[in-house]
């Protein structure tokens, strides 16, 4: 797919999914030398491997219009990510790089960290789906410490460990640029979560956390809770498919009482039961900032559902609830419905797999359907 300002100037390239191998990368390398107009080039899942990959790095050293390269799953590895940091160190355009699923583990992780130390461009690196591990978390941790334009860090699935999110959490007490930090599936658990907690304390940009599936139980949302008394920066944090359970949420439901920055909490998927969605409504009668929560898959029932549903009667603010998959009967359907009915601010409700019947079901779609047009209309007014 090529997008283009004219029929003669290529902006975007894409060739994803089209084994074009190091052969044709080498030939999209000679392009880049010379071509003054190509801002994003997408070449994922084209086993390009090492040597395409040193291809793309020699033409990256002098070329200055590209923006965005995607070079997910091509199997560069360590070598191949050695041949990318070089060119990073002399690119002056370069912002985007995605380097998913690509074999890159500790060595060419430390290739790439070193890269960043210098490089005053790249402001999103994507390293997900590589084994890295605690070593390689290590190395990033020491470029975040000295690099000043760095906002986004994907390293989901790179077994770090609760070792390397100790090391990334002692760089974010004093990096002031990167805003999400993302690092599911990674096995940090609560000593882990602790670590990134006290960076939390301390860290003023991070404004996007996300920690589903770390095996993270009610102590870890205990110290990111505290953390988060005081941080007045972070907007968005992801703890779906973790241990918190009833005493977790009773933790951030503590927070959401002072915290007047969260907009986005995600518990889905977290044993919370009808006493922990008690504690959270609790908090939401008063919060005035939370504008999305996901308690999906959290068996609260419909005594759950009724507690929460007693906080949509004063909460203004909530506009998205996820209560998929949550044992949720007629009679918890009924309380959301005569919540909504004074409630005009909640836009989207997910109620699937739930065991409520066509009518109450047909009802609350009505109600929300009512609050998207009433919204549309404030909207519209101004």
């Amino acid at each position: 797919m090529v997008d283009n300002t004219s029929d003669e100037t290529f902006i975007t390239l894409d060739l994803a999914g089209n084994e074009i191998g190091p052969l044709g990368a080498q030939h999209l390398a000679d392009a880049l030398r010379h071509n003054t107009t190509l801002t994003t080039l997408n070449l994922q899942h084209n086993e390009i491997g090492e040597k395409g990959a040193q291809h793309l790095a020699d033409a990256l050293r002098n070329n200055t219009t590209l923006t965005t390269l995607n070079l997910q799953y091509n199997e560069i590895g360590d070598k191949g990510a050695q041949h990318l940091a070089d060119a990073l160190r002399n690119s002056t355009t370069l912002s985007t790089l995605n380097l998913s699923w690509n074999q890159i583990g500790a060595l060419g992780a430390q290739h790439l960290a070193d890269a960043l130390c210098h490089s005053t461009t790249l402001t999103r690196l994507d390293l997900s789906y590589n084994p890295i591990r605690a070593l390689g978390a290590q190395h990033l941790a020491d470029a975040l410490r000295h690099n000043t334009t760095l906002t986004t860090l994907d390293l989901q699935i790179n077994q770090i460990g609760s070792l390397g999110a100790q090391d990334l959490a002692d760089a974010l007490e004093n990096n002031m640029t990167l805003t999400t930090l993302d690092l599911q599936l990674n096995q940090i658990g609560d000593v882990g979560a602790e670590h990134l907690a006290n960076a939390l304390r301390n860290n003023t940009t991070l404004t996007a956390l996300h920690l589903s599936y770390n095996e993270i139980g009610g102590k870890g949302a205990q110290h990111l809770a505290d953390a988060l008394q005081n941080n007045t920066t972070l907007t968005t944090l992801n703890l779906s498919s973790n241990q918190i359970r009833e005493i977790g949420a009773q933790h951030l439901a503590d927070v959401l009482r002072h915290n007047t920055t969260l907009t986005t909490l995600d518990l889905q998927h977290n044993e919370i039961g009808e006493k922990g969605a008690q504690q959270l409504a609790d908090a939401l009668r008063n919060n005035t900032t939370l504008t999305t929560l996901d308690l999906n898959q959290n068996q609260i029932g419909d005594k759950g559902t009724q507690h929460l549903a007693d906080a949509l009667r004063n909460n203004m603010t909530l506009t998205t609830l996820d209560l998929h998959q949550n044992q949720i009967g007629d009679k918890g359907a009924q309380h959301l419905a005569d919540a909504l009915r004074n409630n005009t601010t909640l836009t989207t409700l997910d109620l699937q797999l739930n065991q409520i019947g066509h009518k109450l079901d047909n009802g609350l779609k009505e109600l929300i359907e009512r609050n998207i047009k009433n919204q549309e209309n404030l909207v519209h007014s101004f």
